[in-house]
C-alpha cells in the first residue's frame, strides 16, 4: 500500500491532468483554430404522441433557465482568456476579476514561466498583467491587470462548506480557446485531494486539499476559470481534470472528472499574495494513508475503522516534538508497521478519513497555531498537543 504523507498526495489510478491549454510556439496561441471534429449532422425530428407535438413547458426548467442565463450575464464578463508567452512557447488559461483593483485570480500552472501576459475580456478588451503572488501548493497565482475596462463587477465568493453533492454548478471558462465558454454539471463529491506543484525533498509532493469533485465538463483551456452556484458565487477555481481519452491533437478531453480548487482555500490564500506574494502553508510532519483496507485494519489491529493512522512522523517535526508515534512492529503485510497512534478527532472534530483532518486544518489553522489530536494509543484515547510549523 502507498503511504502518504501531509506533503505527499493521495495516489490516482489515472493521472489527474492540468486543465491549462498548451500551444508549441508563441504566435500559435494568437493565432490558432480549435480542431473541430465532424460528427454526424443532427436532424430535427419532432416527437409526437397521438399525432400531437409533445411541448415541454416545466415552470421548473424554465426557471432553471433564467438562473443560467442570468449567472452567464453576470459572470461572463468577470471570467478572462488568459495568453501567456515564454521561453518554451505559449499556453493560455482561463482566470477571473476579484476586485475594482485588477486583480485576477488563476490557476498558477497557467502562467508558470510567463514572460509575456495577455489578458483578453469577452468585450474585446485587451491588456497587459504582472504576476504578483504564487502559491504552488494549492496552484493558486494572482494577476494584477494593467487596466480594467469600464463597469466590470468582480465575482464574490461563496462558502464553499457549504456545498453539497448533488449540487448544480456552472464552469466558465475558456477550453481549446473557445472564449467565453459555460458548461453545467453537478458536484461530484466533496473533499478530495491532489498533488501540489511542490515537493518538500525534491522527490514527495505536498497535498493539495479540499478538492470539489464535479462532472460539469472541463476541458484544456478551462483551468483558472469559476466554479459557481445557482446564486452566481465562486464556489472553486476550476484545476484539473482526469481522463482515460484524447482528442485528434493528443489533448486530454473530459471525461466528467473535473476539479477545483474549494472557495474557502482561495479566499483564505488570496489576500496574503497579494499582501505578500506568498502563503504558508501548516506542517504537522506525518506519514499517513487517505483510506484503509479492511486488511490494513485488522494488521495493525486497530480498534475501529474510521480515523488517521500515523505511518510515521519526520524526525524533529511538529508531531515529533509533540511526541506522536509512527509504526515499529512488522505486522503481515510487508510495509505495514503496526504501533503507530490512531488519530480519531481533531479539536473535538471526528475525523473519518485522512482528507477530513487535512481539510479542517488547511481551512482553519496558520503556522504557529495549537491543535488538539484526540488520539488511540496502546486501547487507551488520549489528547496530545501539536503545535503547527510551517511547509518546509
Amino acid at each position: 500500500m502507498k503511504k502518504i504523507t501531509l506533503w505527499l498526495a493521495v495516489a490516482l489510478l489515472v493521472i489527474a491532468t492540468l486543465a491549462c491549454q498548451f500551444t508549441p510556439t508563441l504566435p500559435n496561441i494568437f493565432n490558432s483554430d480549435p480542431t473541430v471534429i465532424p460528427t454526424a449532422k443532427p436532424v430535427s425530428v419532432p416527437t409526437v404522441i397521438d399525432n400531437q407535438p409533445v411541448i415541454v413547458n416545466s415552470p421548473d426548467l424554465i426557471s432553471l433557465q433564467e438562473t443560467l442565463t442570468s449567472i452567464y450575464q453576470r459572470a461572463s464578463s468577470a471570467v478572462v482568456y488568459i495568453l501567456i508567452g515564454s521561453d518554451t512557447g505559449g499556453a493560455s488559461g482561463s482566470g477571473f476579476i476579484i476586485s475594482s483593483d485588477g486583480d485576477v485570480v488563476t490557476n498558477y500552472h497557467v502562467v508558470e514561466g510567463a514572460t509575456q501576459i495577455e489578458v483578453d475580456f469577452n468585450n474585446g478588451f485587451k491588456t497587459r498583467a504582472e504576476v504578483i503572488g504564487t502559491d504552488l501548493d494549492s496552484d493558486i497565482a494572482v494577476l494584477r491587470v494593467q487596466e480594467l475596462p469600464e463597469n466590470i463587477s468582480p465575482l464574490k465568493f461563496g462558502n464553499s462548506d457549504l456545498v453539497q453533492p448533488g449540487q448544480i454548478v456552472v464552469a466558465i471558462g475558456n477550453p481549446f480557446g473557445l472564449t467565453g465558454t459555460m458548461t453545467l454539471g453537478i458536484v461530484s463529491a466533496k473533499g478530495r485531494t491532489l498533488d501540489s506543484l511542490r515537493t518538500s525533498d525534491g522527490a514527495n509532493y505536498f497535498t493539495a486539499g479540499d478538492i470539489i469533485q464535479t462532472d460539469a465538463a472541463i476541458n484544456p483551456g478551462n483551468s483558472g476559470g469559476p466554479l459557481l452556484n445557482l446564486q452566481g458565487e465562486v464556489i472553486g477555481i476550476n484545476r484539473a481534470i482526469r481522463s482515460s481519452g484524447s482528442n485528434a491533437t493528443g489533448e486530454p478531453v473530459n471525461s466528467g472528472i473535473g476539479f477545483a480548487i474549494a472557495s474557502n482555500i482561495v479566499a483564505r490564500v488570496v489576500p496574503f499574495l497579494i499582501e505578500s506574494g506568498y502563503y504558508d502553508y501548516p506542517y504537522i510532519g506525518i506519514s499517513s494513508s487517505s483510506e484503509l483496507t479492511l486488511d490494513e485494519i485488522e494488521a495493525l489491529d486497530l480498534p475501529r475503522q474510521s480515523g488517521v493512522y500515523v505511518f510515521s512522523v519526520v524526525p524533529g517535526g511538529p508531531a515529533d516534538q509533540a511526541g506522536l508515534k509512527g509504526g515499529a512492529t512488522q505486522t503481515g503485510l510487508e510495509g505495514i508497521l503496526a504501533g503507530g497512534d490512531f488519530i480519531i478527532a481533531v479539536d473535538d472534530r471526528p475525523i473519518l478519513i485522512y482528507n477530513d483532518m487535512l481539510g479542517y486544518i488547511l481551512q482553519n489553522k496558520s503556522p504557529g497555531d495549537t491543535v488538539i489530536f484526540t488520539i488511540i494509543r496502546d486501547n487507551k484515547e488520549m489528547e496530545v498537543s501539536v503545535t503547527l510549523g510551517k511547509r518546509p
